[in-house]
């Protein structure tokens, strides 16, 4: 086996639409990832590297500095309100710790997609996100690219 861990610290705001307490306002949090990489033996470009580390880390990096909104947000994904470049859209009812992880998730496939293509691998993909000091949520599953 042969595995890949990158680590990242990127900062955003979110709101959570309809919870019942504070985090219903717009705050922020420096978070933390890791995401993991693993696989029977990785493929090698012409440089005979795997995955880069840049290309991984560049996942959570691209999230930093932006506010994470769903659709249904929205103020924040009305163009005329807020500039879509600060804005990172993800799927479900909020922007929670672990719909940004399945998000991570999601983005690490189309990394791996975009270098191997149709290499018939099955790769087991760890995305952890730390919220805050005390709150993690990891998301792990294998798919085959």
């Amino acid at each position: 086996m042969e595995k890949i861990i990158v680590h990242a610290k990127f900062h955003t705001g979110h709101r959570q639409i309809g919870y019942p307490g504070k985090c219903r306002f717009v705050h922020g949090h420096t978070w933390r990832g890791t995401i993991t990489v693993t696989t029977e033996e990785f493929p090698r470009d012409d440089l005979d590297m795997a995955l880069d580390f840049g290309d991984l880390k560049r996942v959570l990096r691209e999230l930093d500095h932006k506010m994470l909104v769903v659709p249904s947000d929205k103020e924040f994904v009305d163009p005329a309100l807020f500039e879509p470049e600060g804005v990172v859209v993800i799927e479900g009812k909020g922007p929670s710790v672990e719909n940004v992880a399945r998000y991570a998730w999601n983005k690490v496939v189309d990394t791996i997609r975009d270098k191997f293509p149709g290499q018939g691998k099955t790769y087991t993909i760890e995305v952890l996100i730390q919220e805050t000091e005390n709150n993690i949520f990891i998301v792990s599953k294998d798919t085959t690219i």
